[in-house]
């Protein structure tokens, strides 16, 4: 069965960055898409960034282009999602998810696993 653990999120101040990590258990994740989402406190699920399961081809949701990357190491079974010049609408609960042999989809309901989340509150 496979899980995801996120972690790595936290209080940052306005401007600031973070890195959030997404280990793998169960599973090898070089055969997943991977994708972050965030739900902020009233808010829908909202795409954030998703990586091709081959690792070469990424996609971004409007609100976070420029500022957040996401990557893969496939040796640690790791994802990860660099975050620069946060700001407070940034705050949410952030989780990744995984679809087996898939490309990236802006959707939730495209994945097949999800983490539990880790929470990301910027202050201004």
């Amino acid at each position: 069965q496979v899980q995801l653990v996120e972690s790595g999120g936290g209080l940052v101040q306005a401007g600031g960055s973070l890195r959030l990590s997404c280990e793998v258990s169960g599973g090898i994740l070089s055969r997943y898409a991977a994708a972050w989402f965030r739900q902020g406190p009233g808010k829908e699920r909202e795409f954030q960034a998703g990586i091709k399961w081959t690792g070469g081809s990424t996609r971004y949701g409007n609100s976070v282009k420029g500022r957040f990357t996401i990557s893969r190491d496939n040796a640690k079974n790791t994802v990860y999602l660099q975050m620069n010049n946060l700001n407070p609408d940034d705050t949410a609960v952030y989780s990744c998810a995984l679809k087996l042999f898939g490309v990236v989809r802006e959707t939730a309901d495209a994945y097949d696993v999800w983490g539990q989340g880790t929470q990301v509150t910027v202050s201004s």
